[in-house]
């Protein structure tokens, strides 16, 4: 399905990659991973490309992962799970390595995967419109393999706020945690990004380059793409996605109805 994920590239190698499934805030699903992934490994390979954007398609950025495509694949074994996981895995470690600038140009909501995204990208450009959530304890599961980038991008303490809580965020607590690092409003965040890219226009081409793999060297060698981190992080959410209490979120957020462990008390089992 290529329309699913759109590619523009400008005469000055500025690449625009869309996430293009509006009718459901460009939530991804084994489609749209697969087509993503392919182009971003195209992309990496052509020299004329300066600068990678990443946006979304009408009013999100991006919802995370498709539901129903969790609830799917939770009919499966664990290790079809965990081999499904770890393509979303390779999406991100390659997202996150991409020798070029990449920028997030955070047009509307991002919630669980979503945020992923965002954090995988080198600078971070959003919409103060935007909303931003890791809720993903909410449904019975947790944010496995984003975890490495979204803990890079906001730092342990944030994290443990934000994954137990599983709370919205404005777009101005996303900046003030270090999510995203400037904010526009939706009319001029078009505005913003040409301007981030203006500046990176004006660096060395194979200046860029070498700038990020020094900060991937002096960081520590890439830990965040290591294989034993993406399959142990890709177990866990496998192992969650067919349990019962991964099941139960599911079907209680395609249900619209809490949870059995968020569900209110009655003055009968209280009683009790």
């Amino acid at each position: 399905m290529a329309h699913n994920v759109l590619l523009a590239i400008d005469p000055r190698g500025v690449a625009t990659l869309t996430l293009n499934r509006p009718e459901v805030h460009n939530a991804f699903d084994a489609a749209l991973v697969g087509r993503l992934t392919e182009l971003l490994v195209e992309l990496k390979s052509r020299p004329e490309v300066r600068i990678v954007v990443l946006t979304g398609a009408g009013a999100a950025f991006s919802a995370g992962a498709d539901i129903a495509w969790m609830r799917s694949m939770a009919s499966s074994d664990e290790e079809d799970n965990v081999e499904d996981a770890l393509h979303l895995a390779d999406l991100m470690a390659l997202l996150n390595s991409m020798p070029m600038p990449t920028v997030a140009c955070v047009n509307g909501h991002a919630f669980g995967g979503g945020v992923g995204l965002i954090a995988c990208c080198d600078i971070a450009i959003a919409s103060n419109e935007a909303r931003f959530a890791l809720s993903e304890v909410r449904l019975g599961l947790v944010p496995a393999v984003i975890s490495p980038y979204v803990l890079g991008a906001i730092g342990e303490r944030n994290a443990r706020r934000l994954f137990l809580s599983g709370e919205a965020m404005n777009a101005k607590l996303a900046r003030r945690v270090g999510l995203v690092h400037e904010i526009a409003k939706p009319n001029k965040l078009e505005d913003a990004v040409e301007d981030q890219i203006g500046m990176l226009l004006k660096g060395g081409p194979i200046a860029l380059r070498e700038s990020k793999e020094l900060i991937f060297t002096v960081e520590g060698g890439r830990i965040s793409a290591s294989d034993a981190l993406r399959h142990r992080t890709a177990q866990i959410i496998a192992q969650l996605r067919v349990s019962p209490e991964g099941q139960e979120g599911l079907s209680a957020f395609l249900q619209k109805r809490p949870p059995v462990w968020a569900a209110p008390v009655t003055a009968e089992q209280d009683a009790e």
